[in-house]
């Protein structure tokens, strides 16, 4: 298959460069000041852990590059209150246009809709996308190693070096604008450079990003490697009970799932039936 995330990052390359050309980059920094209080997304996980709880990030995803459109009808809010009644420690909301059919209006819907915390889950690689977040609403924000890294996934000394003062900066923005970050890792070698960032949220994507391809073993094959201390977020392919069993059994007590809840009538029961 093509690489797909190097696709995603050139159109994101040119949609800042839009964005911009739209909303200067001081205006942007002073909508991200005015924006409403941030709830805390690290604090919704790790109660729900230490209540002997899942930490459930319940995405909000209407297609992917993938499988397509996964739900058609799609209300944000909606969405956000079914998960609410459901059980979701936080939401993740996708705001990608181009290939996950996103949108910054479907983050502020579902915030709006309900008291969870929310994560914009997108593409970022520019401190601009960071106050676009904090303007739009996010309490939190993902960042992926993957792409900070050559697109030939050698990770090579300097690569890495390089790779981590971009996630260093970017997380630091974070910080200072009072947002969570979620690091997002597929393999050892991006693991090495996310141990290095502050954050406690390290997400572990089972998703290939460069063929989309799903194993659960990329989560177990890498949990020896992490000390304590680290909230250790498994995401995609969690789809049935002994899925979750399986991961809980090996200490992953926190959750990032879309599509399996996406293609339900109501997400929210789905939720309460797989974490029950």
């Amino acid at each position: 298959m093509s690489d797909i995330l190097q696709k995603i990052l050139a159109t994101k390359r040119m949609e800042i460069e839009a964005a911009q050309a739209q909303v200067s980059r001081e205006d942007i920094v002073e909508e991200a000041r005015d924006a409403s209080p941030v709830r805390d997304f690290v604090a919704a996980i790790t109660r729900r852990i230490a209540a002997g709880e899942a930490g459930v990030i319940a995405e909000v995803k209407k297609a992917s590059p993938s499988k397509g459109v996964i739900r058609a009808d799609f209300d944000p809010a909606a969405i956000a209150r079914s998960y609410e009644k459901g059980g979701a420690a936080c939401l993740s909301v996708l705001t990608d246009r181009e290939y996950f059919q996103g949108a910054p209006a479907y983050l502020q819907a579902a915030r709006e809709a309900c008291a969870l915390p929310v994560l914009r889950k997108d593409f970022i690689i520019d401190p601009y996308q960071i106050f676009e977040a904090r303007a739009m609403g996010a309490d939190a924000v993902l960042l992926i190693v993957a792409a900070f890294l050559p697109p030939e996934g050698v990770v090579n000394t300097a690569a890495a070096r390089v790779a981590l003062s971009s996630l260093q900066e970017l997380e630091q923005l974070a910080f200072d604008l009072g947002l969570s970050v979620l690091v997002e890792v597929h393999d050892a070698a991006e693991l090495d450079i996310a141990m290095q960032l502050r954050t406690p949220l390290l997400g572990i994507n089972n998703r290939n990003l460069r063929t989309f391809e799903v194993s659960l073993e990329t989560t177990l094959g890498q949990l020896a490697r992490i000390p304590e201390g680290r909230v250790i977020v498994t995401e995609s392919g969690i789809v049935g009970p002994q899925d979750v069993a399986t991961m809980r059994q090996a200490g992953v007590h926190a959750f990032l799932i879309g599509e399996t809840f996406m293609r339900a009538e109501d997400p929210g029961q789905a939720l309460a039936r797989l974490f029950a």
